[in-house]
């Protein structure tokens, strides 16, 4: 079961990326080389085709370079494997827990920037690290408050088109910049903000929030799903 899982889900990433009938093509050429080489045992085409595939697995490493790594990521997220990982961060579970302090400041914010209509897109740092997001921003690292928040994703601020990064219960930067989706299956009314949320949900185990500039309405973006227009 847990196989189909991994085949499915990996079918559905090289679909949405378009890069479904790329896969197609390489394996009827390897299909073709297979036949020259083994079956008509054509020496000299046969070692042609023998170059051109071994120059080939490298350029289909840098071509499905995110499908591979969306196909890993998809291995390591499955039940069974986050319940080992569970067991490994036992001893961390302390540090590791997100407590009503941490939360409130977050929910009061984007309650507060709903009704203002003020966009945010705040990403919350789980078990994968996001230092690669971290480093694209600008560092802060200060503690979780509602008004700095606020004035981060504030429309004159310099940082409020970038996303924030929340990790170990701090603020460790903003302005960052995130992967963007190119899902099909986002809707049309969804902006920018809503495509980085699921870009970084896709590649990571984080937790995206985004306030809608256009209608005030919060949503979340978690494990490449979308939970829209949320209450606090």
């Amino acid at each position: 079961r847990q196989r189909q899982m991994c085949i499915r889900d990996s079918y559905k990433v090289m679909k949405e990326s378009r890069s479904l009938n790329v896969f197609f093509g390489v394996l009827i050429f390897v299909v073709f080389w297979l036949f020259v080489s083994q079956i008509l045992e054509m020496k000299l085409l046969g070692s042609i085709l023998d170059k051109l595939v071994s120059v080939g697995t490298l350029a289909l490493i840098i071509l499905f370079q995110e499908e591979i790594r969306n196909f890993f990521f998809t291995i390591g997220t499955h039940r069974q494997v986050e319940s080992l990982l569970k067991l490994i961060r036992r001893n961390k579970k302390d540090n590791k827990k997100t407590n009503k302090d941490d939360i409130m400041p977050i929910v009061m914010a984007c309650m507060s920037m709903s009704k203002q209509k003020v966009g945010a897109l705040i990403v919350i740092e789980r078990n994968l690290p996001l230092n690669d997001i971290i480093r694209s921003g600008e560092l802060i690292d200060a503690n979780i408050n509602q008004r700095l928040i606020e004035n981060i994703f504030f429309k004159n601020s310099p940082l409020h088109d970038g996303a924030m990064i929340i990790s170990k219960k701090r603020i460790k930067a903003a302005g960052c910049i995130l992967p963007v989706s190119h899902s099909m299956d986002i809707p049309k009314e969804l902006g920018l903000r809503h495509r980085a949320a699921k870009g970084i949900s896709q590649e990571t185990d984080a937790l995206a929030v985004i306030v809608s500039e256009e209608t005030g309405n919060i949503s979340v973006a978690y494990k490449d799903t979308f939970h829209l227009r949320l209450s606090a």
